[in-house]
């Protein structure tokens, strides 16, 4: 287990894409407006120790109910081929309740730790090594926390248009690096 800085750079990405923080900034904002606050420490340390969490444990949760890691990691990259669909064609195949408040559930889950980003760990854990993926949860988590503070100057630096564009940008990323993970895991099924 060594630090590999490709290897971090590269589910970094793929966590940042998923994650989706800056395409989540309209939200956050309704988010501040309606209740006034956003409690950004609490909701990216539990969005973290979440993210953590299931690194280590979901392959545990997988083997007691009889799935590889392979297995999830195709299903993983099913489903971030359709979020990359919702973020380049501006679509909303998956529909949830709109969060009301800024408590740590709609924040830190589902909106940064959410089914995507669990999958996406799972995922990465078939090909990377886990202090590498630590670590790139670690950046995400930074990040994440530096959106949810300064939410209100990206928007007005970036703009609805800047914003959209950054979203669709992301989206192509992830929609490469859906069919490469699926690419990867789906020969392992058949050997």
């Amino acid at each position: 287990m060594e630090l590999n800085v490709r290897e971090i750079a590269s589910a970094t990405m793929i966590l940042f894409a998923v994650i989706d923080i800056i395409g989540s900034i309209p939200i956050i904002i309704d988010l501040r407006k309606k209740a006034g606050h956003i409690q950004s420490e609490k909701a990216t340390i539990v969005a973290a120790v979440l993210m953590i969490a299931f690194l280590f444990l979901g392959k545990e949760i997988l083997n007691l109910i009889g799935i590889d890691v392979n297995s999830f990691a195709v299903a993983g990259a099913l489903i971030l081929f359709f979020l990359a669909l919702e973020m380049i064609l501006g679509i909303q195949l998956y529909k949830d309740d709109a969060p009301e408040t800024s408590a740590v559930v709609p924040l830190a889950f589902p909106l940064i730790a959410g089914a995507g980003t669990m999958t996406s760990i799972l995922s990465l854990r078939a090909e990377y090594a886990t202090v590498n993926i630590i670590a790139a949860i670690v950046i995400n988590t930074i990040f994440v926390y530096i959106v949810l503070k300064s939410s209100g100057k990206i928007e007005n630096f970036l703009g609805k248009q800047g914003i959209s564009v950054i979203r669709k940008i992301f989206g192509v990323i992830l929609l490469a690096i859906a069919v490469k993970l699926f690419a990867t895991n789906i020969k392992s099924l058949f050997l």
